[in-house]
């Protein structure tokens, strides 16, 4: 019997109607994420990665809505939940870890205040019991004299410190699902580090699903098994991180791959990726990549091509196709 995926998003669509027309930011993408399971989500500003974590978690901006597709959570559909059904699963069956720790935390309150509240709002204990699972879970992600810093305020942490606390606030309730949103951006390399082994940790001891959103590949090839690539709204290509990365199909991917300094220096200038993400408002017909794609031809401009298997993954990528043609016509022959 198929095991039933922890995540599972299907045909996602989220549209931004204004009164030039409706704009449509996450165009029918479709992925599920496992038990245990980190899937990292790259791709350029505007792709539309932390727009999927929010539909996901059911946290996005008016007029922002999910016009199409299903979200489905162990099977149950989620996206359809009322405000209050939904609230009952965010923070107890997924959590979140948002990009920037100071805004994510409320200055006015102590950090103990913030946990405990989140302990009691979801889990049925008392104020004491939240207290010792608050001083148990900034032990855990690394809290330094946590008894003693439950009653210090958010500007009284650093910000690798800072980002510690909201990720003890993302597993309050032991949570499924964690959607990390770029948890690593302003960190110091040492410092980041830190933040990627606590996530690898607590996928390995806790069985939590990690859905990954950042910019660097670098985070990606160390913590996660899968990464999806985004491109306008679309999934370019999606697959096991080591095949990705050391085989890219789609050439929006093989661009970004060859953008990464490499330590052996072989490289005398670093890939450029020419022109820019198009606006919502002006997302080209067929592939969205072609304009900066220099393989492209007819067909890329004329159809939209769908996820097709590419080595260990998928790619939505009309040079695949060709390919796989060509490989069967020498086959034939």
């Amino acid at each position: 019997m198929t095991q039933i995926p922890l995540l599972s998003v299907e045909n996602l669509r989220v549209e931004f109607p204004t009164r030039h027309g409706v704009l449509t930011a996450i165009d029918g993408i479709s992925f599920s994420l496992r038990e245990g399971e980190v899937l990292g989500v790259v791709g350029e500003s505007g792709a539309g990665k932390s727009l999927t974590g929010a539909a996901v978690i059911g946290l996005l901006e008016p007029p922002g809505r999910i016009a199409g597709g299903e979200i489905r959570l162990k099977g149950e559909r989620i996206d359809t939940l009322s405000p209050a059904a939904l609230r009952r699963v965010r923070g107890k069956r997924i959590g979140m870890v948002f990009q920037d720790p100071l805004t994510s935390l409320n200055p006015l309150f102590t950090i103990g205040d913030q946990i405990i509240e989140t302990i009691m709002t979801h889990l049925p204990v008392s104020e004491a019991e939240a207290r010792k699972r608050a001083i148990a879970l900034l032990d855990e992600v690394g809290i330094p004299a946590a008894a003693q810093r439950l009653s210090a305020y958010p500007h009284q942490f650093s910000g690798g410190m800072r980002q510690r606390v909201v990720i003890a606030l993302a597993l309050c309730a032991e949570p499924e699902l964690v959607i990390a949103d770029e948890p690593t951006t302003a960190l110091d390399v040492s410092v980041q580090a830190q933040i990627i082994h606590l996530l690898q940790r607590i996928c390995r001891d806790h069985r939590t699903a990690v859905m990954l959103i950042t910019h660097d590949m670098g985070v990606i090839a160390e913590t996660a098994d899968r990464v999806a690539v985004m491109y306008s709204g679309r999934i370019a290509e999606i697959g096991p991180v080591r095949d990705v990365i050391a085989n890219p199909r789609h050439p929006y991917t093989v661009g970004l791959m060859g953008a990464i300094p490499t330590l052996s220096g072989d490289q005398q200038r670093l890939t450029q990726i020419p022109g820019a993400m198009p606006r919502l408002d002006a997302i080209p017909s067929g592939c969205a990549f072609n304009p900066r794609c220099a393989q492209a031809f007819d067909r890329c401009r004329r159809e939209r091509p769908a996820l097709m298997p590419a080595g260990e993954g998928e790619a939505a990528c009309w040079l695949v196709h060709t390919a796989k043609q060509k490989a069967g016509e020498g086959e034939t022959a």
